[in-house]
């Protein structure tokens, strides 16, 4: 049975918003979680500093001016404090049913700048072949001393190549970077599918696209912006479609990736009675 791997960004994708403001940011003594991000577009702009690098640092600073150095600890209970878009949490089985039906084995992945530490705490955690995002470095007394892994805009386009050539594991690039032809990769761009909801999604979204992917632009329904960055993401050609962060049974959603399936599943078909002589 041939894989179809869905993509996913996470902060509002499939969430409401950045992790890290359920409870992280609130427990520093920001009132505002725009005061924290303002503080580090200010660090990035004066350091010249990648903005993600900025976020790592200053969570790691305002944990030590609060007396406690930054643990893994630190970061227990706010993956269940996170508020999944409607229909979430009963989307992947779901979506697997469907691919199954089609006579494909779906596959999700998350690629987002948020935190790993974050991620792996959610309900949904077990959903996911892989979780690749933000991660520290501990030393030996278990403090976070290092951002361990650093994923940008730019950065998030390798996971696509380790999904497509199934080179999981990130410290393996010798097998990354081997020269592989694109008929014998296990997940190819045309059966992926990337879900995900902003301008920093845009060299992923891109990739996929045109590569013979699908990206879908998402937003949340109760944002005009948001709506707006979705439609210009859209016209501009980043993305093939756009849908609300509605993941219910019958949404209009599921219907988009249910038609997409379709199309992957056919696509697959004809490939494999190409040159066939009957």
């Amino acid at each position: 049975m041939k894989k179809v791997a869905l993509i996913y960004d996470f902060d509002k994708t499939l969430c409401d918003r950045d992790m890290q403001e359920y409870s992280l940011i609130p427990e520093l003594g920001y009132d505002k979680p725009g005061l924290f991000w303002g503080e580090v577009d200010q660090i990035a702009s004066s350091q010249h500093m990648d903005h993600i690098g900025a976020y790592l640092y200053l969570l790691m600073r305002k944990f030590a001016e609060s007396g406690r150095p930054l643990t893994r600890e630190a970061f227990d209970g706010i993956g269940n404090s996170i508020k999944l878009y409607p229909g979430v949490d009963t989307w992947f089985s779901r979506i697997n049913a469907a691919a199954k039906e089609c006579g494909l084995e779906a596959e999700h992945y998350i690629i987002s700048s948020g935190m790993l530490e974050i991620l792996e705490d959610t309900p949904i955690a077990g959903e996911f072949r892989k979780i690749y995002a933000c991660s520290y470095y501990y030393d030996e007394n278990g403090y976070a001393v290092w951002p361990g892994r650093i994923v940008n805009y730019t950065t998030k386009t390798q996971f696509i190549f380790r999904i497509n050539k199934q080179v999981l594991d990130e410290d393996n690039e010798a097998d990354l970077n081997a020269w592989v032809p694109m008929k014998q990769r296990p997940i190819p761009f045309e059966r992926m599918i990337y879900i995900a909801d902003g301008i920093t999604d845009v060299p992923c979204m891109r990739l996929v696209k045109m590569n013979g992917g699908r990206s879908i632009a998402v937003y949340n329904p109760q944002s005009a912006k948001a709506g707006l960055i979705a439609e210009r993401l859209l016209r501009e050609g980043r993305a093939n479609f756009m849908a609300g962060c509605d993941y219910t049974k019958d949404s209009t959603m599921e219907k988009l990736v249910k038609k997409i399936l379709l199309e992957m599943s056919a696509h697959a078909q004809l490939e494999d009675l190409e040159g066939i002589i009957q």
